[in-house]
């Protein structure tokens, strides 16, 4: 920076250093910067993410100091978080970890000035410090400076996750005589921490979703991984990986669809053990007046969670009505329970074991999953009238009944599936696959006719 410049910096207090950085951002808003050459404008976003680091820094270790001296408790009478919370409409936890990131910066002086200075991130602070943390206490002031230091060095080429993993190699330059002693007993802390701190909740969002957050032992969270990972690899496309239409699928989303298609597994062997009197099972409330009319009239069917009273869109329903283990319960007037349906009522053991003889699994063109993984789908929905017999029932996996199932519309250009005059189920593609729309057979049904 220009010395003359430097000079009437010093001159400002630091309010009013604030509005100048607060009217600087607002010039670099200016669509003008947009017109200086590429290269140059890379190097303005790595500078602004320095200067941003430093301004988050600063900012950290001021509300730290604040916490410490109280003064949100002398002009307030509240805490520094709960302040902040209030005034800058931050949640209590954001809050809060603003001041706990400023604390741990000024108990480590060396990496507070290093964050100020720009040389060191708030995210590999955060890593550093909490590294830091775990040094043995008995270590002298001069060898957690050395530490400190040595950190330093290693943000320069190491991102946050990679310097969180640095305990061991510090240990070993810093002790390296009991460094193995001082690491198997800091992993032992670790892992009973970790079965302490172990925890699954489920939250409804009330936007058709739900949150799942959890914390688990890493030796005992692995063969979850595992599992999961094996269900993600296995649940494949078939001939709708031809549909231009089709949803891209990223491995978040597949490990997703991995751990549905293991709770699928689970609920068709019936592996989970009873509760509440009964095996898990999905329940709906639906009015009987709206299932009459849905059945008869074309009208809107809905229902709801049972347990949570969560609406479940009216597509959704109509799948989940020919699964054979959803239980319906049907309202009358003032929620009267006119009748609660068992899970024989759509699909005998009996039938079944036909489908299964019959279809042998997925009727879905090129689906490779075993008829214990399928659901028995109504091809005329059960909610118009659709009898449950052999010739209206056929096995398709949970992807595959999602891209079969009726639609409202009778004119939407959706995959359909029927079964032939040989009793063999066909699948007509949309017309954006097949403009002919020529039915297709799952080969495991033309190698029986060859033989």
């Amino acid at each position: 920076m220009d010395e003359p410049i430097a000079t009437q910096l010093e001159q400002l207090d630091a309010s009013s250093l604030l509005v100048l950085i607060g009217c600087a951002l607002r010039e670099l808003g200016d669509s003008r910067h947009q017109l200086i050459p590429e290269r140059d404008q890379l190097d303005l976003l790595r500078d602004a993410l320095r200067f941003d680091a430093q301004l988050n820094a600063w900012s950290h270790q001021w509300a730290a100091r604040l916490d410490a001296a109280e003064v949100a408790w002398r002009e307030h009478g509240t805490s520094t978080s709960t302040w902040l919370a209030d005034v800058a409409n931050l949640t209590r936890r954001e809050a809060s970890a603003l001041v706990r990131a400023g604390h741990e910066q000024t108990r480590f002086p060396i990496v507070g000035r290093a964050t100020l200075d720009g040389q060191v991130l708030p995210t590999q602070a955060s890593a550093i410090t909490s590294v830091l943390d775990q040094l043995p206490a008995e270590f002298p002031d001069d060898v957690v400076d050395h530490a400190q230091e040595m950190m330093i060095d290693f943000a320069h080429t190491h991102n946050s996750a990679e310097l969180r993993r640095l305990t061991g190699r510090l240990l070993e330059v810093l002790a390296p005589d009991t460094a193995d002693q001082r690491e198997a007993a800091r992993l032992e802390r670790e892992e009973r921490a970790a079965r302490r701190h172990r925890h699954l909740t489920f939250t409804h969002s009330h936007q058709g979703s739900v949150l799942i957050k959890g914390s688990l032992p890493m030796i005992a969270a692995e063969p979850f991984i595992q599992i999961v990972e094996a269900y993600a690899a296995a649940e494949k496309r078939a001939l709708d990986a031809l549909d231009p239409n089709a949803e891209y699928i990223t491995p978040a989303m597949r490990r997703a669809d991995g751990l549905l298609a293991m709770v699928n597994h689970h609920n068709q062997q019936a592996l989970a053990p009873v509760h509440g009197g009964d095996r898990p099972r999905i329940s709906i409330l639906m009015s009987y007046d709206k299932l009459h009319k849905a059945a008869h009239d074309n009208g809107l069917l809905t229902g709801a969670l049972a347990g949570s009273g969560e609406p479940v869109p009216a597509g959704t329903l109509r799948q989940l009505l020919c699964d054979a283990d959803l239980l319906p319960v049907a309202l009358g007037g003032p929620s009267e329970i006119l009748d609660v349906g068992h899970s024989q009522r759509f699909v005998t053991p009996a039938q079944r074991l036909a489908l299964e003889a019959r279809d042998g699994g997925c009727a879905f063109p090129g689906c490779d999953k075993p008829p214990q993984d399928c659901h028995a789908h109504h091809m005329i929905p059960w909610w118009q009238g659709g009898p449950s017999d052999l010739s209206n029932l056929v096995l398709v996996c949970a992807h595959h009944h999602g891209i079969v199932e009726p639609s409202r519309d009778p004119t939407a250009d959706r995959w359909q599936i029927r079964l032939g005059t040989d009793s063999t189920p066909e699948v007509t593609p949309p017309r954006r696959v097949d403009p002919h729309q020529r039915p297709r057979r799952h080969t495991r049904y033309l190698t029986r006719q060859r033989q």
